[in-house]
């Protein structure tokens, strides 16, 4: 159970959980609702892409390392996550007007920017100081007070409060740095920490997530009664990563808003795209994040799958995917040579077909208003890893 949480939380938490108990118990575990036979694709097309200046700054933070997009339904406003591990500044997230209609994007603004806290109301340090310091001492202290990889946030549709998932950090074989979700006000102020499955704890070099490969995807399902998460590539027990020849399989976990884990599926990733030239250790294809494709739907997402092979390039592609069916591999400690049903999935879009100027690194994914013309805007952002080379990019399409 998540800690800190606040008396008005609570009420809505078991608000919730009451009036959802069946349509859990009978959905989630046993799988009872399907998804429409013969569904037809949606129609996809580009409504408009806009880019970030290289080396923006707002509010004395450098705009840049985008990994997650929501967008609060009340207001409009949108949150976006800086994977920044408190190296230019501390790990934060920023608020942003995007102005997003049926002809295009007109204007993206950065509107606020807002730390995490630490339990103890500090900012989170830097990498190299925490593998200096605190985190030779016991993995609690790691866990609580070490530094954070930001990957992915969502808004709490029952609270309003703000969910965010870090990956952690594999740097030696003592020191570990386990993959968390975290719970926080709207100011970055530390409100508690949801329990994950055992598995996804950082453990020997045979077992557990593989360094910057884990919690890249999550979304909240089933009215926000759901937390949904998505590890980007398999644990190290779970076989290798993509290559070429191959894909793999990876693990999406479902979990009640309060922690308790329900189930784990399989989800099946594409090999890579291509042979790399030379082959490098940035080479993979993974989950790097999924959304709730309806509010209410716990069954239903899209995951996109987000590919880099060295001297060629990304591949990015956004697939409709379903649990329906699916083998609960919640406690099997290896999906190696296991006989399971994977997650199913069809393709919604190839970024390389919607007419892009360029496809980089699109790490976030939210839905966005609705059109008049009928159809829902999905809005993608890219992370640009700080770096020249890549580009921050928002990618507006239309869906119907």
């Amino acid at each position: 159970m998540a800690t800190g949480s606040s008396p008005r939380s609570d009420v809505l938490h078991n608000m919730i959980r009451s009036r959802l108990t069946g349509l859990l118990a009978a959905v989630l575990i046993t799988g009872l609702v399907p998804v429409p036979a013969g569904a037809a694709t949606p129609h996809v097309r580009l409504l408009a892409e806009w880019t970030v200046p290289f080396g923006l700054t707002f509010a004395d933070t450098t705009v840049g390392g985008l990994s997650s997009i929501d967008r609060d339904p009340r207001t409009g406003e949108y949150l976006l996550i800086s994977d920044d591990r408190s190296e230019l500044q501390p790990a934060r997230f920023y608020t942003a007007d995007i102005a997003v209609d049926a002809e295009g994007v007109h204007d993206v603004r950065f509107t606020g920017t807002h730390p995490f806290l630490r339990p103890d109301g500090e900012t989170y340090p830097p990498l190299k100081q925490w593998t200096a310091a605190p985190c030779l001492q016991p993995r609690q202290v790691c866990d609580r007070y070490g530094t954070v990889d930001p990957e992915e946030l969502r808004l709490d549709p029952v609270t309003g409060e703000i969910t965010w998932s870090q990956e952690g950090e594999r740097i030696l074989p003592d020191v570990l740095l386990d993959p968390s979700i975290r719970r926080a006000r709207w100011d970055g102020t530390y409100l508690g920490q949801l329990p994950l499955p055992a598995i996804e704890r950082m453990d020997t070099q045979q077992r557990g997530p593989r360094a910057n490969q884990t919690l890249e995807g999550m979304t909240y399902a089933a009215e926000g009664s759901l937390l949904v998460s998505a590890l980007e590539d398999p644990l190290i027990q779970d076989g290798p990563d993509p290559t070429p020849a191959a894909g793999a399989l990876t693990r999406v976990t479902v979990q009640t808003r309060l922690g308790r884990v329900l189930a784990q599926y399989a989800y099946p990733l594409d090999p890579l795209f291509a042979t790399p030239r030379p082959p490098n250790t940035s080479d993979t294809n993974g989950v790097s994040s999924i959304l709730a494709y309806d509010p209410v739907d716990p069954t239903r997402y899209l995951a996109v799958e987000r590919a880099y092979a060295a001297g060629v390039g990304n591949k990015v592609r956004v697939y409709e995917t379903d649990t329906t069916g699916a083998t609960n591999v919640r406690d099997l400690s290896s999906l190696a040579g296991a006989e399971i049903r994977p997650m199913r999935k069809r393709l919604l879009v190839d970024m390389d077909d919607v007419g892009l100027t360029r496809v980089d690194n699109i790490e976030g994914i939210t839905w966005g208003p609705r059109l008049s013309t009928g159809e829902r805007t999905l809005l993608l952002v890219s992370d640009n890893n700080f770096s020249s080379s890549q580009i921050t990019e928002l990618v507006a399409l239309a869906v119907g």
